[in-house]
Order: structure tokens, then sequence, then C-alpha cells
């Protein structure tokens, strides 16, 4: 078990593989354990950091606290710093995407490649809404409706109802974490962190070359959010996956993985042809 001491703070990593290094950073509902089912292919070459942000997972909690994703980035910076990574290729999903960008932004000379899956340029009015009624579910510490609130949203329909025996399995794994009080506070806080989200006017400071994957069935942040993306970061590519939703990682497993490793890989990123 490994742990950052960020000031004061226990922050639980792990680190697993030999080869080109890259960090993954978990979307908000998740934690290290949700990459499990990736975790042999991601260290067959690579090195993979895995990293559990503040109120997540195995880390710690900041009870009665308000913060920005600010703390996420410096979360970051500290344990490259510990781990004496010059340099590190980022995937990030949803939250972890967001946070990937915002790393990217203030250092970019960290950053080898990045890659952002279902990710977002800001907090829309739309997701805004979105999270105000997750907060104000999550105040009833009902975890059925709780999880009746966020978790169909995340899937595409017909994902949903193709893996359905899958679904309610995930229900039945799920509906304990979502009645835990603690959990649901945690929830919030990192709900908050992003409410005031906007790095549109900073896109241009991203040095590194991006690979942005949309999903023309993710509901929460929609592909027009991808789009903006590819837009204003000048070194960067859009794959959109037709027919998926925002658990992109989950409903197209294989393609996930290829694409990261693909893009993070790849020895050289300009060819002349």
């Amino acid at each position: 078990m490994a742990i950052l001491n960020f000031k004061g703070r226990n922050i639980y990593y792990d680190v697993k593989g030999e080869g080109k290094p890259f960090l993954i950073l978990n979307g908000i509902m998740m934690s290290t354990k949700s990459w499990e089912p990736f975790v042999e292919t991601f260290t067959q070459n690579n090195t993979l950091i895995r990293l559990d942000f503040i109120d997540q997972g195995q880390s710690d909690r900041l009870q009665s606290s308000i913060y920005t994703q600010d703390i996420q980035v410096q979360i970051i910076e500290s344990l490259l710093k510990s781990l004496k990574l010059k340099k590190v290729s980022i995937v990030g999903i949803s939250y972890g995407g967001e946070v990937a960008i915002q790393f990217a932004i203030k250092h970019p000379n960290l950053v080898d490649r990045l890659v952002l899956f279902n990710t977002t340029p800001y907090t829309s009015p739309w997701l805004a809404e979105i999270g105000y009624k997750w907060n104000s579910i999550g105040k009833t510490r009902n975890g059925q409706t709780y999880y009746q609130a966020t978790i169909p949203a995340i899937y595409s329909p017909s994902f949903y109802e193709q893996k359905l025996d899958w679904m309610k399995k995930r229900e039945q794994i799920l509906l304990p974490i979502f009645s835990n009080p603690e959990f649901l506070d945690a929830m919030e806080r990192l709900t908050n962190s992003a409410e005031h989200y906007d790095v549109r006017n900073e896109l241009n400071l991203i040095t590194a070359p991006t690979l942005i994957v949309a999903a023309d069935e993710d509901y929460l942040t929609p592909m027009n959010n991808q789009k903006v993306l590819h837009e204003m970061i000048k070194n960067s590519d859009l794959v959109i996956l037709p027919g998926v939703g925002h658990a992109s990682m989950y409903e197209k497993p294989l393609l996930f993985v290829t694409l990261v490793l693909g893009f993070i890989n790849a020895k050289e990123t300009h060819f002349n042809i």
C-alpha cells in the first residue's frame, strides 16, 4: 500500500509494471479499484500509476471543507516529484480528464501525451444542474434513489438494456456504497469542486499531443464538449465512439485500452507522409 503525504493528508496511489509510465485519473465516482479489469493489459509493457484523489477511494476525506479541483492538480504534482518522474503521459476520464487538462495547462513540461475520455472544457449549466440534483438526493441518504439518479445516465441506453444482468449486479455492489453517508458527503464535495471549472481560455497552453475520445450517447458531457476541446487544443485529435455512453471504458473495454496504449506508446507523433 503506497501512501503520499500531501500537506498532512494521506493520498493513496499504486504503481505496477515496467516501461513507459502513464498516470490514469479517476472519474468522480471511481477509485483505483475501478481500473482493476485493465491492469494486466496496461502493465504488460508500461508502468501504470493509479491515484485516488482527495475524497476518493482509500485517500483521506476533507470533511466540512470547500475546495476546487486545483487541490487535485497539486496532488499530482507532489506525486510525480515523489516518484522522481520528469515527464509522464496522463489518461483522464470525466472528472479525471478535467484535472488532467488543468495539470497540462499548469505544467506543460511535465506531460508527455494526454488522453481525454468523456471530458468537458467547462461545467456547463446543464452539467451543473445535474450536480445539484445529485447533491440534493445524496442528502436523503437513500442509496437506491441515488443509484437511480446517477448510474443509468452514465451508460448508453443500448448498453444498459443489453447488459441488464451486469447492471443489476453492479447495482448490488454499489448500493451499500451509495448508502454510506461518508461517501455521499465526499461526492458532494467532489461535485462542488468542479462547479466553477472553466478552462476554455487556457486550452491553447496545452502543448502535449492530445487524443480526445467522445461518445455520441454521452448525456453528461455531450459530444459538443469534446469538439470544443479539439478545436481549442492545437495538437489534438478527436475520435468519436458511436453508440457509447459516458462510461466508455466499461462499454468498449477493448477499444478503450487500444486507444490508450496505441496513442501513448506510438514512437512518433509526427510522420513524413
